[in-house]
């Protein structure tokens, strides 16, 4: 029998997860420079168009089917290719249509391949993203969304290592890690923009940046509340405490910022927020909401300074992808290790301050380093490949001039008509007594 309430809750967190892409749209075009805002916001709307049509094709299969032999710990099988298998299937558990989960997950897989764009903002060819970004989820993220969600060698590690299960409620290691890692190895292989270090590269609209993480902040609920799979007390946990933690995380950035530079700036509250929102989302439903403050606080105050390594270490990370989501996903996996409780709805393994003993941080070390290493590696060769094969990297040119106008011609904003209207202002005086728009917007 169907659950309609269950249904219904997952149906809605999938259309909350899926407004989480545009919204990084914006929150990563804010933060890029003006005459390269349409490519980076193309670069995350074309991750819904590609990863949508292959998770379908075969990426659900790959992260959920049965796999075959000793292959089922890394990858999984082809019983569910076009979701062919599962079309009238009901999870027995949960009474939700299978086939609402498929559509679920599909949205993480988007957003996973979305967020790595941000590192390489102004200088990444767009046809090369688009080889990139199929190639990348169907190498990486696929097999390691099926270690830890589709039963892999993440999932068993009580079973292979005699420890505790990996706590990863809704994607620390899977979205945020895998993405952090992933964009400091295309940082590396594409090197550092033109001025990197020696010009300013401030962000160019500071409401895109805030309108983003409020869409991000709101299809949140939907990520970590939806990754309850019920509408149930441990949705309500995790809807609380990503609230809460996301608080503490905006306050104790603002709070860094204070301490460095004496000013609390848009973009620290912005960027604090998605610290703390990356940080809840493995231990949304493990941890208490005082719990939840705590790492929301770590999170802010640990990504406040991991962005200002990319200057110290001299690698462009150009929207702190690295500084966020691989710092942030750190912080969020390991934290269960000390502060995971079992007086939680649901239950689960006890952290070490809660009497549990070094094991649930040792499986939560070994699924962070796993992760961190394979993307690492495997999203070097991809880069490095493309860009031999076709060229990753955007002629010095066209990184002066402005990828919307070179890759795309068009330009987000009409800087050439608002000139021209300037010089005609300048050129046609107005007569006496006559005050127009235009001469007020020049005095």
């Amino acid at each position: 029998m169907i659950d309609t309430g269950n249904t219904a809750w997952l149906l809605m967190s999938a259309a909350l997860v899926m407004l989480m892409t545009p919204g990084l749209a914006f929150f990563y075009g804010g933060m890029s420079r003006a005459k390269s805002v349409l490519n980076m916001m193309l670069m995350s709307f074309s991750s819904i168009a590609i990863v949508s049509v292959l998770w379908v094709l075969i990426g659900h299969s790959l992260t959920y089917a049965p796999g075959y032999g000793a292959l089922e710990a890394f990858i999984g099988g082809f019983d569910y290719v076009g979701l062919g298998g599962i079309l009238t299937e009901v999870d027995g558990d949960g009474g939700y249509p299978l086939l609402v989960d498929a559509g679920f997950q599909l949205m993480f897989a988007v957003i996973t391949v979305a967020l790595i764009s941000g590192a390489i903002a102004d200088r990444a060819k767009f046809g090369a993203w688009l080889f990139f970004a199929p190639i990348w989820a169907l190498l990486v993220y696929f097999p390691v969304a099926h270690w830890v969600w589709g039963g892999g060698w993440i999932a068993s590690t009580h079973e292979w290592a005699g420890l505790p299960e990996v706590i990863d409620f809704a994607g620390g290691t899977a979205v945020h890690i895998n993405a952090g890692a992933a964009a400091l190895a295309l940082v590396l292989v594409l090197g550092r923009r033109k001025g990197f270090g020696s010009e300013s590269m401030r962000p160019h609209n500071l409401p895109f940046v805030l309108l983003g993480a409020a869409l991000l902040w709101f299809g949140w609920f939907g990520f970590n509340g939806g990754s309850a799979y019920a509408a149930n007390e441990q949705a309500a946990l995790a809807l609380v405490n990503t609230q809460v933690a996301t608080a503490a995380a905006t306050a104790a950035w603002m709070l860094v910022e204070r301490l460095r530079y004496g000013k609390v700036s848009a973009l620290g509250f912005a960027s604090g927020a998605i610290a703390g929102l990356v940080a809840i989302t493995p231990a949304a439903a493990n941890v208490t909401p005082v719990g939840a403050i705590v790492v929301g606080a770590l999170s802010g105050a640990i990504c406040a300074y991991a962005i200002s390594w990319k200057f110290r270490f001299k690698y462009d990370d150009a929207l702190d992808v690295v500084g966020i989501h691989l710092v942030g996903g750190i912080v969020g996996c390991l934290a269960l290790g000390f502060i995971a409780s079992a007086a939680v709805p649901g239950g689960g393994d006890a952290g070490l301050l809660y009497g549990g003993g070094f094991g649930l941080l040792a499986a939560q070390a070994i699924s962070v380093l796993g992760v961190m290493l394979y993307t690492f590696v495997l999203t070097w060769i991809i880069a490095k490949v493309i860009d031999v094969v076709i060229g990753f990297r955007i002629p010095e040119e066209v990184e002066t001039n402005g990828l919307d106008h070179e890759l795309h011609s068009e330009s987000a904003y009409a800087f050439d008509e608002l000139d021209e209207g300037k010089e005609e202002a300048i050129s046609s005086p107005t007569p006496p007594g006559e005050e127009t728009t235009s001469s007020r917007v020049g005095s």
